[in-house]
């Protein structure tokens, strides 16, 4: 597991051998009791029982709605599938829509948070509603059970969640750098020998979780745990503890 952020905004994602031993909600209610903001997720539906409780404003996450027609497109390319006069397909057409999202966000990648919701407000919310409306269109158009049928209804069912990113200049389209951060590790834990237990898991989830939350806030990952090892024996109350996460930590040297 991976939080990537700030204070106000974070992104998740939870290994899938966790989720199978943990189905219910147990996981992401420890996580983020207490926990006010936004929070960037996949449609894994336990993360919607905590946002409720907690009051948390969820963000879905463009990079699955992509993968479900980047899906939807291969199931479509299969070899000895007839494909009618070159026609391109409805999740090519979707795929040429969120693209064009993500160029935007190329384009503004270097502005400050205030500037990319302005942005964001006047380029982006069009072509989410030009999105929107498409799919909603589209989607009485095909075999239910079809491959893009499902990343429509996908796309559909996570739509309030999808848009929220516009809110704010601070929030990501996608949680893809939570995902990238800790797929290093899912690489590798094959090879670690203390990943091989329940206690060695959650023992380098947390390690994780420091080292990539640090590294998202600027910090050097190596100076920044020799500096809450060195004052976690004095942080005897939640305050002084506060003043250890990443950002914390980050705005005090600036």
């Amino acid at each position: 597991m991976v939080h990537w952020g700030n204070r106000r905004y974070c992104s998740i994602t939870i290994l899938p051998e966790v989720r199978r031993r943990h189905r219910n909600k147990e996981v992401p209610l420890r996580l983020f009791e207490g926990f006010s903001g936004y929070l960037q997720t996949d449609g894994y539906a336990s993360y919607s029982a905590v946002c409720k409780k907690e009051g948390i404003i969820q963000v879905g996450c463009f990079d699955h709605v992509r993968r479900q027609f980047t899906d939807a497109k291969k199931g479509e390319a299969k070899p000895g599938k007839k494909v009618k006069n070159n026609k391109v397909s409805k999740a090519d057409i979707a795929l040429g829509k969120i693209r064009k999202l993500y160029a935007i966000e190329e384009a503004i990648k270097g502005l400050t948070a205030p500037e990319k919701q302005a942005r964001r407000q006047q380029e982006s919310k069009p072509l989410l509603d030009d999105l929107h409306q498409w799919l909603q269109k589209n989607i009485t158009r095909l075999v239910p059970d079809s491959l893009t049928h499902k990343a429509m209804s996908y796309a559909l069912n996570q739509w309030p969640k999808l848009v929220v990113y516009c809110e704010d200049g601070d929030i990501n389209i996608s949680n893809a750098a939570a995902e990238n951060a800790i797929r290093p590790f899912t690489l590798g834990r094959k090879n670690w020998l203390f990943s091989d237990t329940p206690k060695g898991a959650k023992a380098s989830a947390i390690y994780y979780s420091l080292i990539e939350s640090a590294k998202a806030n600027g910090l050097e990952p190596f100076e920044y745990l020799n500096h809450i090892l060195k004052e976690l024996p004095y942080a005897d109350t939640v305050e002084k503890l506060e003043q250890l996460l990443p950002w914390a930590v980050k705005a005090a040297q600036e």
